[in-house]
């Protein structure tokens, strides 16, 4: 019993030690936007300042968000490679060329890399070699990245062949510029379902509470069962919608081309609000934090709103248009911007905390873990920023 102070103290010291050093980092970034709601939230702190830590040439553009998982970096390029890197030394693992221009985001799950390219293929390689698992055809090319969800077993999904024994089934979501959402059994790359848009489906599908929802360049929300891909909802938007939607509580953020971004109630199947500040459209998907909504324009600012109305809170000029999606990690919002330069924000009021000069337009986002940042950029390299040595 005599011990019990001393052990009461210990704990204290490494709790306040914790709280004051950023010991304790999210290691993984999976996919676009770091999880299938599409949020854009990473775990974990940030360093005020970052300093390059390493960065990767491809030789041609990379729109591709990267993926963080375990000790390595997944992305595609407009070389048509699919690439692995060391996240420590951004040293190659593999490349995998798919023969045509990459713009999607992989997603990495169960040892397994998904990939859309410009050649209309889902494609499934395995994450250690990238070697080919399977690869499913669409009727146009991939630009968003593919989502995921799992069905349990005994669900009212057709199966067939080889999948047709009992087994709860990860099933994987990619949208096509063949108008068409694609539910992929992810094992065997069979389809599984398809739902039919009105127009290309540009980004990627967000997914919660048994649904996806996703915006096309038809300008409508489009809300569909997972169970088996039939609509529930259909939102007029007011004009396309290029970019991704984010979902939290029944609720979908995005933007849209007639230069506003929406709010909409799920349930209601309605507008809950809107904003709108100057004639530019909005590209780039937002992140969703516990009271705020910030989002790029490609009136070359980054906006944060409310996220109860809709009002603005601040919104912090760059020198280009603002595609890039950005992640919000604690009080830290770090962006890509078409003026060549990545950058951190605070969240609270928007104001630069630092900045790196790329020089080329940087439309990638950004993949945030384990207290690194890594983005790629159209001068066709892959850069890795994080805390500097001394």
């Amino acid at each position: 019993m005599k011990s019990q102070p001393r052990f009461f103290c210990w704990l204290t010291l490494l709790l306040l030690l914790g709280r004051s050093h950023p010991i304790a980092y999210a290691a993984d970034w999976p996919m676009f936007r770091g999880g299938p709601a599409l949020v854009g939230l990473a775990e974990g702190v940030l360093p005020a300042k970052l300093s390059l830590l390493w960065s990767f040439s491809t030789g041609r553009a990379v729109k591709s968000s990267p993926a963080i998982q375990g000790k390595r970096v997944f992305f595609g390029s407009a070389d048509a490679n699919v690439y692995a890197l060391d996240l420590a030394d951004g040293k190659k693992v593999w490349a995998f060329s798919a023969g045509q221009p990459i713009e999607s985001s992989p997603l990495v799950l169960d040892d397994k890399v998904y990939i859309g390219s410009g050649d209309g293929v889902l494609y499934a390689l395995e994450a250690g070699t990238g070697k080919l698992v399977w690869k499913y055809k669409t009727g146009e090319k991939i630009l968003g990245g593919p989502n995921w969800f799992k069905m349990p077993r005994g669900a009212a999904l057709p199966v067939t062949g080889k999948d047709a024994e009992p087994r709860d089934r990860t099933l994987i979501l990619v949208g096509s510029y063949d108008f068409k959402l694609h539910c992929v059994d992810a094992r065997s790359g069979e389809a599984v379902w398809t739902y039919e848009s009105g127009n290309y489906i540009n980004g990627s599908p967000a997914i919660s509470e048994g649904r996806t929802v996703f915006g096309g360049c038809d300008a409508l929300l489009h809300v569909i069962s997972l169970a088996d891909g039939k609509q529930e909802k259909e939102v007029e938007a007011g004009a396309y919608i290029a970019g991704s939607v984010a979902l939290e509580n029944g609720r979908a953020y995005f933007g849209q081309f007639e230069n506003e971004f929406l709010c909409v109630d799920l349930k209601e199947g309605k507008q809950a609000w809107s904003f709108r500040d100057r004639n530019f459209p909005y590209f780039s998907s937002p992140a969703v934090a516990k009271d705020r909504v910030v989002f790029g324009g490609r009136d070359k600012l980054l906006h944060c709103v409310k996220k109860e109305d809709g009002s603005s809170l601040w919104n912090f000029a760059t020198r280009g248009k603002v595609d890039s999606s950005p992640v919000i990690c604690g009080d830290k919002v770090v962006v890509g911007s078409d003026d060549g330069r990545v950058y951190l924000v605070a969240l609270e009021d928007g104001k630069e905390l630092w900045s790196y000069e790329i020089g080329r337009p940087v439309g990638s986002s950004p993949a945030v873990a384990g207290g690194k940042v890594v983005i790629g950029a159209d001068d066709g390299a892959i850069y890795c920023f994080g805390e500097g040595t001394k």
